[in-house]
């Protein structure tokens, strides 16, 4: 509502000049996008220069980028011209013919954003419908209110025709579609982790059975090694003892339990 006494209140001081004019509906329009929760440069762009097959260089206002590669059209190069020349006319014929003409500028430019064929400039990314925006709510009121066949006429050739309120709610549409995206990419990339983590958990279960399998072998082995070392007549234990019992000289000498196992043997 502030938005829009504002524009009105701006477009009554303008008195025709069509550079302001254009320049107050960009500014409504980057207020706008500012509140509707978008990110500049991530969920919109501005001022996108585009090539046609002629050379030309159609720059749309704004790009709504929405998720799944598809961009939204946003239009705010309006006239307000003869809006603002309807709502300062002193007689009701003036006034009339000042929103004739207001109506007639609407269609003309419907017709000449239908010719620009967004969706062939951006490579089929574009939308079915471009945004046409009125940045004074009052202008699209009145101009529907005289025309109640404008809103349809600009849908055939899949223009679409808003006023601040409804391209903010729109806006917000979008916003909220990013919001729901990144969930759902959340929920892919816990899904995505989940199953990663699970098969790290089965790789580490199989590397403890390995592991175990090893041990168990190496313990083996090492029981092996200790027959080896003391049981069976002229084991290494018993061997090495009669030489220190032959007079070896020493300074160690082997624990008694190794050589009690020697001995047992021995006398088995």
């Amino acid at each position: 509502q502030q938005l829009g006494e504002e524009a009105t209140s701006l477009t009554r001081a303008l008195r025709g000049d069509t550079r302001v004019q254009g320049a107050w509906g960009e500014l409504v329009l980057e207020r706008l996008l500012e509140v509707s929760g978008l990110v500049e440069g991530r969920e919109y762009s501005t001022q996108v220069a585009l090539r046609d097959e002629d050379g030309g260089r159609p720059r749309p206002d704004v790009l709504v980028h929405l998720p799944q590669q598809r961009d939204l059209v946003i239009d705010a190069k309006v006239s307000l011209t003869a809006y603002e020349r309807s709502i300062r006319a002193e007689s009701d014929g003036e006034r009339a013919q000042g929103m004739a003409e207001h109506i007639a500028s609407l269609r003309r430019h419907v017709d000449e954003l239908a010719r620009r064929d967004y969706a062939a400039l951006l490579d089929g990314r574009a939308l079915d419908f471009v945004l046409l925006f009125v940045p004074v709510e009052s202008a699209l009121i009145e101009a529907v209110r005289r025309d109640g066949s404008l809103y349809e006429y600009a849908l055939s050739k899949n223009i679409a025709i808003v006023s601040p309120s409804t391209l903010l709610a729109t806006l917000r549409s979008a916003s909220h579609l990013w919001r729901q995206e990144q969930r759902n990419r959340n929920a892919q990339e816990i899904a995505l982790r989940a199953g990663k983590l699970y098969d790290k958990f089965v790789g580490f279960v199989d590397d403890l059975d390995r592991v175990r399998e090893a041990l168990g072998r190496a313990q083996n082995q090492l029981d092996q090694a200790y027959a080896k070392l003391s049981v069976g007549r002229g084991n290494l234990v018993r061997q090495t003892e009669q030489l220190r019992e032959l007079g070896a000289r020493h300074q160690k000498s082997l624990p008694p339990e190794l050589l009690g196992d020697a001995d047992e043997t021995e006398a088995g």
